[in-house]
């Protein structure tokens, strides 16, 4: 079986998008009645779906998608608690739809309604709906809701516990995933993502927050930004802080994905970080939608075929595609496995 674990809502449909604009209109102008959700039949959904996302998925040969909302539009920088809730819990439940009328093929992961430092309990109960009464095996966190000002504390500061202690309980996993760049400076593919990603990784260094919380688990996607790369200088700095040795401090619980655009990347990326904790993923339709290298004549973003050309066993290929993920995401496993797969 393979499963991708990184997709994006992206071919939403146009109302799901005028109910967005309906509320920044309302924010700039409080007269403004309060918009509601889309009234989104099944149909539209499905027309979204089944050119889009599925008919890739199945092309390029996957079985599976973790699906959630598309990343650049989570806006969290808006500072109003009632439309970051509002926002998120109609993506949401755009993200469940899908995952019901599709449920071979796309597992649910949900979008918080963060805002820059902001109070976490809406993002707290939101989780707790989604996977409680939802299905929903996993969420995103935005370490920068700011939108690249970077004015959130460090993961590791107990500003966050509340939302840990939920995962924990829970049992799931939050991909690191930023939304938009309010930055002129950092664009928001090319830097705003990478540099975050990479952030990250350099604040579990600093910390000790998995001693705190020892079954904690993050996806640092798009290869784990520069940090596979530049893994001699980690090493380097870890030992020169005196911090523990990766293996042990961080490698337990930060897990990169595969959407690294280049075969060299690939080979990079799965020779120098364990392959326990590389999990197959692609964002397909989401950095480079429908963008072929123009040497090769094949999608960017089709990154089975760079798994497929790593030099893997196929145990080892099995491992990237399917087991890690599915010990990543426990309640995937057991949706799977509930169905016989």
């Amino acid at each position: 079986m393979i499963i991708d674990c990184h997709g994006h809502y992206t071919t939403a449909p146009p109302a799901h998008q005028a109910f967005r604009d309906a509320q920044l209109a309302r924010l700039a102008n409080p007269s403004l009645a309060e918009p509601v959700p889309a009234d989104i039949s099944d149909d539209e959904i499905r027309e979204s779906i089944e050119d889009n996302q599925l008919r890739v998925l199945l092309e390029r040969g996957s079985d599976l998608m973790i699906f959630s909302p598309k990343a650049s539009a989570m806006a969290h920088h808006v500072v109003d608690p009632g439309i970051a809730m509002a926002w998120a819990r109609a993506n949401n439940d755009l993200i469940y739809r899908v995952a019901m009328m599709f449920p071979d093929n796309f597992a649910s992961v949900c979008q918080l309604p963060q805002t820059p430092n902001g109070s976490l309990d809406n993002s707290v109960a939101e989780l707790r709906r989604c996977v409680e009464e939802l299905g929903f095996v996993g969420c995103n966190l935005n370490p920068d809701p700011s939108g690249g000002f970077w004015t959130s504390k460090p993961l590791t500061d107990e500003y966050w516990y509340p939302l840990y202690e939920v995962m924990v309980e829970l049992d799931v996993p939050a991909m690191i995933h930023v939304s938009g760049s309010c930055n002129e400076n950092f664009h928001a593919l090319g830097a705003h993502y990478l540099n975050a990603d990479t952030t990250a990784f350099m604040q579990f260094i600093e910390g000790d927050l998995f001693s705190r919380f020892p079954s904690l688990r993050f996806v640092i996607p798009h290869g784990g930004g520069a940090v596979p790369y530049h893994w001699g200088r980690y090493l380097g700095l870890a030992e020169r802080l005196k911090r523990p040795k990766l293996d042990g401090h961080i490698m337990q619980n930060v897990f990169f994905d595969t959407c690294v655009y280049h075969q060299a990347g690939i080979d990079l990326l799965t020779r120098v970080i364990s392959l326990d904790n590389v999990l197959f993923a692609s964002e397909m339709l989401g950095a480079v939608p429908n963008v072929r290298d123009p040497e090769t004549g094949h999608f960017w973003d089709d990154t089975k075929r760079y798994i497929d050309g790593a030099n893997l066993t196929e145990e080892e290929a099995r491992r990237v595609f399917e087991l890690n993920v599915r010990r990543v995401y426990p309640r995937l496993d057991a949706q799977l496995k509930a169905k016989g797969r």
